[in-house]
């Protein structure tokens, strides 16, 4: 099992800034990825950024240059820092962690989501 805690939501005015966190903890052999997704009203949920397994960053179109993501690898924690805010991130950012396990000969992985941290741009 894999525990993902957020941190750093909350209301900005448009073109303010916000630091998101999340620290994944539990009983893995190792953190493939981790990254953000959000979930406005009314939408499906959307890639954020993410770091890749070659240690590159994805990011969606609509947040380049504006947000930039950071991972801290000893202590499984990644970061959003969000700047230039606009309306229309209003959303509530998932935190999500793909985790390895291994038992003797075996090994997978699987994914585990935070529960949500809501980020509301307005005036």
């Amino acid at each position: 099992q894999v525990q993902l805690v957020e941190s750093g939501g909350g209301l900005v005015q448009p073109g303010g800034s916000l630091r998101l966190s999340c620290a994944a903890s539990g009983k893995f052999l190792s953190i493939n990825t981790m990254g953000w997704y959000r979930q406005a009203p009314g939408k499906g949920r959307e890639l954020v950024a993410t770091d890749t397994k070659d240690a590159s960053t994805n990011y969606a179109d609509s947040v380049k240059g504006r947000f930039t993501f950071s991972r801290d690898g000893a202590k499984n924690t990644v970061y959003l820092q969000m700047n230039s805010l606009k309306p229309e991130d209003t959303a509530v950012y998932y935190c999500n962690a793909n985790a390895r396990f291994s038992t003797g000969l075996n090994i997978w992985d699987r994914d585990y989501w935070g529960q949500g941290t809501q980020v509301t741009v307005s005036s």
